[in-house]
């Protein structure tokens, strides 16, 4: 019993330093914690755009403000880190960014 309790324990530690950790890597790269979770959101939120920017053609205008709304936090959460950390969703950021261009374009010159 008394040794389950020291794995515990010891696991505990474990896990704390592995979080403080982390805490001092993002800190050291010059990022705040909460940039840093809102880029993680942000990284799963722009999978869905990409995606959703294939079709966007078709978007109805209620369809097109909520694009443009949801691209745009991407984007201030994405200019809130260093580039080195999205390289990888590089093309799909730059989809998002045109597809949101056009779709501002369309709705400009349609009022």
């Amino acid at each position: 019993m008394n040794l389950a309790l020291i794995i515990v324990y010891i696991l505990i530690l474990v896990i704390f330093y592995l979080i403080i950790f982390a805490v001092f890597q993002i800190k050291s790269a010059g990022m705040k914690v909460k940039d840093f979770w809102t880029f993680i959101k942000a990284n799963e939120t722009l999978d869905k755009l990409y995606a959703f920017s294939k079709r966007y053609e078709k978007l109805s205008p209620q369809e097109q403000v909520i694009f443009l709304s949801e691209a745009e936090k991407i984007f201030s959460a994405f200019d809130k880190v260093p580039n080195m950390l999205w390289e990888e969703e590089y093309s799909k950021y730059m989809e998002v960014l045109d597809k949101y261009k056009d779709i501002r374009v369309l709705r400009w010159t349609s009022h």
